[in-house]
């Protein structure tokens, strides 16, 4: 068999839109006002964790506990993600035609294992490997080898990494030697080397994977 693996975030789901929607109903829920609601569009544009909520709390004096509001926050982010289902059923076909499918994400622990459970996505794939689990991080190989060991596979037998970001998603890829999809959007940093293939979104990358089936 063998292992696609894929990144969560702008690769199998919006996390732009879910975020700016969940900040939005985070903010409705507890009564905030636009300048706490731009100062989590700001402070968490690139990644959030419990810590953001001790400084949110801290810069405007709130009442309400750190942890009650990161986990008010969490709630809000998985009742606002989603996966478009052309992008289940496109996972769903690769484990079908015998790929072994992971999804290796950096990121808090409970956010993004909300977001897996809220899509369906946590029971439609092989294994998950999580940054906030171990405190690493793509592209760091280690958060790499853990995913294909989950899927019960070894990078030594080789697969495909899917993903946006280049240095986490492709670099990472290729320093384990698994072959790369790109889907394209983020500045590709000077004298990362190319990923074998580029596309404009993941249901191009599944079909480029299907097609190595046939």
């Amino acid at each position: 068999m063998s292992l696609a693996l894929f990144d969560l975030d702008g690769t199998l789901v919006d996390r732009q839109s879910a975020f700016v929607d969940a900040v939005a109903a985070f903010c409705q829920a507890h009564r905030f006002g636009p300048e706490i609601e731009a100062w989590l569009l700001a402070e968490l544009a690139d990644r959030a964790n419990a810590a953001d909520f001790s400084r949110l709390r801290q810069a405007f004096t709130l009442t309400e506990p750190a942890t009650e509001l990161w986990q008010a926050y969490g709630h809000c982010i998985a009742g606002a993600v989603s996966c478009r289902p052309t992008v289940v059923e496109g996972v769903a076909r690769l484990r079908a035609v015998g790929w072994t499918v992971g999804i290796v994400t950096n990121g808090a622990s409970d956010i993004q294992r909300a977001k897996l459970a809220a899509t369906g996505l946590v029971g439609l794939v092989d294994g998950v490997a999580v940054s906030g689990d171990h405190e690493i991080r793509k592209p760091d190989p280690r958060l790499f080898e853990l995913a294909a060991s989950r899927c019960g596979v070894s990078l030594a037998d080789g697969g495909w990494m899917v993903g946006d970001n280049p240095a986490g998603d492709i670099g990472g890829g290729h320093r384990v030697g698994l072959s790369t999809i790109w889907l394209r959007g983020r500045p590709w940093p000077d004298g990362l080397p190319a990923a074998d293939h580029v596309v404009g979104d993941v249901t191009d990358a599944i079909t480029i994977l299907l097609a190595e089936t046939e």
